[in-house]
């Protein structure tokens, strides 16, 4: 009988612990029905699941800093697992993309502390919205910016954003669908901008907060671009605030688009 310390000392073999491995991933969400698991739709859970089922010869259920909805981009989704592999996560991040299809791709892994989840860990989010109010379609654009027919006034947008930037109720920027039990979160900045050099036909808003509820990003968007081509006043996303009322902000943005832009986690700010 072989003991278990004579198995230990051989050169070839080692006890393998369970890892938890961090990801970041980015898709392009055109293709599909959200981030979740869905009974029908191809996600984008679904597809990167299937890959490390493949990876690690059984299955494994990630967890996300959150779930983008349908048509939504990602450049650095946080993702999360439990893996028990031999794999160094540079290599498991390889054999990974190997699987994944062409619209979606790990572009870092490592293994993370113990403890460390994709969404609770999550300290902050960042999302960039692209609105595009050119005199001709953007053809080949067109799956990743909202295309307004109207110029938008952006130094307008600006100055109505700051009164949304802080520790605020945003019930009235929230869809219902995702229950909640607080609406309060703090929105740290609201940059909105045109172009790189402020010059061209794109407008780009970026908003960085430590949380966002259901369609929120989309509703402060859509309440921004009103002000911008001159339908409701620059006091419009203050009111709405004070209101409360999903019926006092603006429509939510098209999802095309919006991309999570990045995830900042607890250790990051240390």
């Amino acid at each position: 009988m072989i003991s278990v310390l004579s198995v230990a000392s051989c050169s070839n073999f080692r006890f393998l612990s369970v890892r938890t491995i961090k990801l970041t991933l980015a898709y392009d969400g055109t293709n599909f029905a959200g981030w979740q698991i869905q009974a029908a739709g191809r996600t984008v859970q679904g597809v990167l699941e299937a890959a490390l089922a493949r990876v690690a010869g059984e299955a494994i259920r990630v967890a996300a800093s959150g779930r983008t909805d349908s048509g939504v981009h990602a450049l650095g989704q946080g993702v999360s697992f439990e893996y028990a592999g031999p794999l160094p996560a540079d290599d498991l991040a390889r054999a990974i993309n190997a699987y994944l299809p062409e619209d979606a791709a790990v572009t870092d892994a490592a293994d993370a502390p113990p403890g460390f989840h994709a969404r609770r860990s999550a300290a902050r989010k960042r999302y960039r919205y692209r609105i595009y109010d050119g005199p001709v379609r953007a053809v080949f654009e067109r799956s990743f910016v909202w295309q307004c027919r109207q110029r938008l006034c952006e130094q307008a947008m600006a100055r109505a954003a700051a009164a949304l930037v802080g520790t605020h109720d945003f019930a009235s920027f929230q869809t219902a669908g995702s229950p909640r039990e607080s609406t309060v979160r703090t929105v740290y900045e609201i940059a909105v901008r045109r172009g790189r050099a402020g010059e061209g036909d794109e407008v780009v808003i970026e908003v960085e907060a430590d949380g966002f509820l259901y369609n929120m990003v989309r509703g402060i968007v859509g309440t921004l671009v009103e002000v911008g081509r001159g339908a409701a006043p620059e006091e419009l996303p203050a009111a709405a605030l004070a209101a409360r009322d999903r019926r006092a902000a603006g429509p939510n943005a098209p999802a095309a688009g919006l991309c999570l832009l990045h995830v900042t986690y607890s250790d990051d700010l240390i």
